[in-house]
């Protein structure tokens, strides 16, 4: 079994943190809050007929499942990296579909996507972890 690495640290537990934490805070989250995410989520059409409410917890379940797993010390670093990478990816493809999120003609944020763009360091940290991994597999 390959253990941790002492340079993978920092960027699991930075990411690992911040998503569990987001998780938590989204599992009880109110009608409002719900229905302002899923309005957001609907630049994916097949999300379009998840109700809000089930949309929050599946949200928040993905995001406490993400943050556990990067944060435990013998989940591998391809595991943790997959499931950072693809979450990750999924709030960077949220943003490059969602016009007024970017500033017209360009892929640099807009005020209201500021936020979202930053998400980007996530998924840098899931294709730093997969890289690791696949490195570490063929340097066995």
């Amino acid at each position: 079994m390959k253990f941790l690495r002492a340079r993978e640290v920092p960027g699991r537990v930075a990411t690992g943190a911040y998503i569990l934490h987001s998780g938590l805070e989204k599992w009880n989250g109110g009608d409002e809050q719900a229905a302002g995410l899923h309005g957001t989520a609907a630049a994916f059409p097949f999300l379009k007929s998840v109700p809000p409410r089930r949309f929050l917890k599946l949200l928040s379940a993905t995001e406490i499942a993400t943050g556990v797993a990067l944060l435990t010390p013998f989940v591998p670093a391809a595991v943790a990296g997959a499931a950072l990478t693809g979450f990750s990816g999924s709030l960077v493809a949220l943003y490059l579909r969602t016009p007024a999120l970017r500033k017209p003609g360009s892929v640099w944020p807009s005020p209201a996507g500021t936020g979202i763009s930053k998400d980007v360091w996530m998924l840098g940290v899931g294709l730093g972890l997969l890289a690791d991994a696949a490195t570490r597999r063929r340097d066995g």
